[in-house]
């Protein structure tokens, strides 16, 4: 590990992917404010195992649906470190119809509130720390619901308060992107089911009966659950090669939202 002098914000950094992607930046020197408000059963081993790369970092209780409490964070995060580089927007709701069934009107403005107006306030108060780096990044981290939307096997995955919210995150993502340039760039990390997030290590996965789990897998090319090492490589192609890109989307999802319709054999022809 080489230290650097970069400093990133982490949402959602408690468990699964944002965790993840937290220690992976700790591992490559960079220093890591993280964020948590929920699962505080996770949070002792959150702190042991960030601590125990030895990078320095901040972990921080918050809750990002208080948008007054946004701009705090920020200026604790340039107190402690007195800059900002990378964002990483990793928080959402994501209720699943499984789990949730149909969305009550106070579901609908949580998963708003959560997936998408959080993203907003957040960049907002970080742009102009990020601006002031030089080299400024931010990975919006969002779902193929935005595309697919409750339909085939994904219907028991995605609600239509949730799709609704990650098509906006793209929008975001353009948006940001016209403000941040040229020193920021702004790109979106487009994921499938992942085994933390829709996946095999999520409550909503162990209702699905088997041949509703069998069906995504079918559905997806690749023929696999998205592990969260795939996110993290995609996190960190991103951050550090990809410096012509910005207002970008990538997919991650195993080829999920082609399944489903086989390449028919190609015909004779008849000339």
């Amino acid at each position: 590990m080489k230290p650097n002098k970069k400093v990133a914000l982490v949402l959602g950094g408690i468990k699964g992917i944002g965790k993840a992607i937290g220690l992976d930046l700790l591992h490559r020197g960079t220093r890591v404010a993280a964020t948590w408000f929920d699962w505080p059963e996770s949070l002792a081993a959150m702190q042991t195992d960030f601590t125990g790369i030895g990078t320095d970092h901040m972990i921080e209780r918050i809750d990002l649906l208080d948008t007054d409490a946004i701009s705090g964070l920020v200026e604790r995060i340039m107190d402690r470190f007195g800059r900002l580089d990378i964002l990483i927007n990793n928080i959402e709701r994501g209720g699943w119809p499984v789990v949730h069934g149909r969305y009550t009107r106070e579901q609908w403005d949580l998963e708003m509130a959560t997936t998408l107006r959080a993203k907003q306030w957040v960049f907002e108060a970080a742009l102009p720390h990020l601006n002031a780096s030089g080299d400024g990044v931010v990975v919006n981290i969002s779902s193929i619901a935005g595309i697919v939307g409750r339909s085939g096997p994904a219907s028991y995955l995605f609600n239509e308060g949730y799709a609704a919210a990650n098509r906006g995150i793209s929008l975001l993502t353009e948006t940001w992107a016209r403000l941040g340039a040229p020193h920021v760039r702004v790109n979106e990390l487009m994921l499938g089911v992942v085994e933390t997030r829709h996946g095999p290590q999520t409550r909503g996965w162990r209702l699905l009966a088997e041949d509703q789990r069998q069906a995504i897998v079918d559905h997806t090319l690749l023929a696999r659950i998205g592990r969260v090492d795939d996110v993290v490589r995609a996190v960190r192609f991103l951050l550090n090669d990809a410096p012509y890109m910005t207002g970008s989307v990538i997919r991650l999802d195993g080829g999920y939202p082609l399944g489903g319709e086989p390449v028919a054999p190609m015909p004779e022809g008849v000339v």
